[in-house]
């Protein structure tokens, strides 16, 4: 039976990464008057869980070649809320709707690539009037059955926004997929796209060997991911698609939003835009 522990090396990158001087518990409780707000559905809770014990025993287990801890933007102690269950990702896209979109005209078209439950229910409460569309390949429920490296279903200069969260690193041919998106884009549009980055990668990381699960968790941190991006590598590939990147970090956001919403200082948001036609 599996021991609920995080294996001893991952504990050591934890504390130097958060510049602790000794080591402590991860597991230690919060104090009890510490109080963390969900932006995405606005509950206040004691604290977000951390990332299941799942992916560490398989990082573990398979001997994964790069830090989980050098993660652009992941809060593994204070990963989901528990009482939506959204990421430190949906927070940190909520905010951003929030702060960035505070009206939204009734033909304003949003597409959604494999959607979060928590971030869809956001998105539908603060804007019902807008028309969402949700897409996947294989997800359940969603209104859209469509390959993102063939969105034939949607024609050029179509959505106002999109949302394309840890969706790439699944898909073999990024870059046909990073063009549709821009093809379905309005001009001068934007979306979040957002991919697992590991920082001390100079450029991405892809192993055409690793073809089994095990191989995969080792290789790329998840039995059905296909590469790691680096930084660089990300943000050249998108520019070389046409799109224009901003990156919103904790100056944009503050420290103080970041601590109360349970996202780390580490953490960045990717926002794309279609330039405009003159």
């Amino acid at each position: 039976m599996y021991k609920n522990f995080i294996p001893q090396r991952f504990k050591d990158s934890i504390n130097v990464l958060l510049g602790r001087a000794k080591s402590i518990p991860i597991t230690a409780p919060f104090k009890e008057e510490s109080v963390y707000l969900c932006p995405t559905c606005s509950s206040s809770v004691a604290r977000f869980n951390r990332l299941p014990d799942f992916y560490y025993e398989n990082l573990d287990a398979h001997g994964h070649i790069f830090s989980t801890f050098q993660v652009e933007t992941l809060n593994y102690l204070q990963y989901s809320c528990p009482v939506c269950n959204a990421s430190d990702r949906d927070r940190l896209y909520s905010l951003y709707f929030q702060k960035e979109i505070s009206e939204i005209r009734e033909d304003f078209r949003l597409l959604d690539i494999a959607p979060s439950g928590s971030l869809q229910n956001f998105i539908k409460a603060k804007y019902p009037h807008i028309d969402y569309r949700s897409a996947d390949m294989m997800m359940e429920g969603v209104d859209d059955v469509v390959d993102i490296t063939q969105m034939s279903l949607y024609r050029d200069n179509t959505f106002n926004f999109f949302i394309c969260s840890h969706v790439l690193e699944h898909i073999d041919d990024d870059r046909k997929a990073m063009s549709e998106l821009y093809r379905v884009l309005k001009p001068g549009a934007k979306g979040i796209l957002m991919v697992p980055i590991v920082l001390t990668l100079s450029e991405d990381y892809e192993n055409p060997e690793a073809k089994t699960p095990e191989d995969r968790w080792k290789y790329f941190g998840q039995d059905d991911h296909v590469r790691v991006y680096s930084k660089r590598g990300f943000i050249d590939k998108l520019s070389a698609t046409g799109f224009t990147v901003t990156q919103l970090d904790i100056n944009y956001f503050g420290a103080e939003a970041f601590n109360k919403h349970g996202i780390h200082s580490r953490s960045i948001l990717y926002i794309v835009e279609k330039p405009a036609e003159f």
